[in-house]
């Protein structure tokens, strides 16, 4: 696999200072360069920047099924290696964090097999973070 290179991705918070602790404090991420309305974060060697925007009506509340699950859409996280994956998870159920799909193995037994769980930030943004069992089948299909 080619080297990859970090992507940048800005998502909308409604609580700076929550939605802070919780990347800094709850996920472990580096915080970076921040003003009063938007924080920089090492989200697993990408950068990820909260901006602060007052909440609204409207909600990510989309799903979509996949091996039997609501998977919410929209999400967004991280490929991780499968002993991190096992560590983090069990570092997140330590801090009782509430998922919305636990951590599972996926497609067992299959192409693609993978662990995965689903969770979301204070501000209702929706994270999930894999692992696969084989990484060369990252793309597989």
């Amino acid at each position: 696999m080619q080297k990859i290179q970090p992507f940048h991705l800005a998502i909308p918070v409604d609580d700076l200072e929550k939605a802070r602790i919780f990347y800094r404090e709850t996920l472990g991420c580096e915080e970076g360069r921040s003003s009063d309305h938007w924080v920089d974060f090492n989200f697993f060697g990408h950068q990820l920047v909260i901006h602060y925007k007052a909440a609204s009506e409207e909600r990510n509340t989309g799903s979509n099924p996949v091996d039997g699950k609501d998977v919410p859409i929209p999400h967004f996280g991280v490929v991780l290696d499968w002993e991190t994956f096992q560590n983090f998870s069990k570092e997140l159920q330590q801090k009782n964090i509430e998922f919305v799909i636990e951590p599972y193995i996926r497609f067992e037994g299959q192409v693609g097999e993978q662990a995965t769980m689903f969770f979301r930030d204070p501000c209702d943004n929706a994270l999930e973070f894999k692992a696969f069992k084989n990484i060369d089948q990252l793309f597989a299909k």
